[in-house]
């Protein structure tokens, strides 16, 4: 099982002034798919502290997902963190997952989320930004689910794929 982490980013969650329901939403279907959900917080809408979180996470989990801070109000700031911690990025993941959520509303566009990979002494892990809205997020989850465990069997090193010659 992947040991995961998940990460809700907003100033109200944070003060615990409002309650949390991507996050458990997110951990519940993390969950229910077979990966570990070790550990969920809530951080601040501040890059340092988004920064501190996403690299304090990738030492115990090898995905991390954070919820939140994807738009583009000024205090939007999860995309800008992660590209900060981040060494290489996956550009089709949060691609996919806008073109899914279009489906469904058309400000999924406006989404500026990413996923990339963060370098930590244990090896890498997986970083990827969902939005804010419970159900924007697990959708946007499910879709991209069997990529991320391709992408986690490949930085574990795990380069040989199905029906390649043994």
């Amino acid at each position: 099982m992947v040991q995961t982490t998940v990460i809700t980013v907003s100033d109200s969650r944070s003060r615990g002034e409002r309650e949390d329901f991507s996050g458990p939403a997110i951990a519940q279907e993390l969950n229910a798919q077979g990966f570990d959900v070790r550990t969920t917080l809530s951080v601040a809408d501040d890059r340092k502290a988004i920064e501190d979180a996403l690299r304090a996470a990738a030492l115990e989990s090898r995905l991390v997902v954070t919820t939140g801070g994807t738009g583009i109000a000024p205090r939007d700031v999860t995309p800008e963190a992660t590209r900060a911690v981040c060494s290489r990025f996956l550009d089709g993941i949060p691609e996919l997952m806008r073109a899914e959520g279009r489906k469904e509303t058309q400000f999924a566009a406006l989404s500026r989320g990413l996923c990339g990979t963060i370098a930590t002494r244990e090896g890498e892990s997986l970083v990827l930004n969902l939005p804010g809205n419970p159900k924007g997020a697990v959708t946007s989850l499910r879709i991209v689910l069997p990529l991320l465990r391709h992408a986690l069997a490949l930085i574990s090193g795990q380069t040989q794929h199905e029906g390649d010659a043994a």
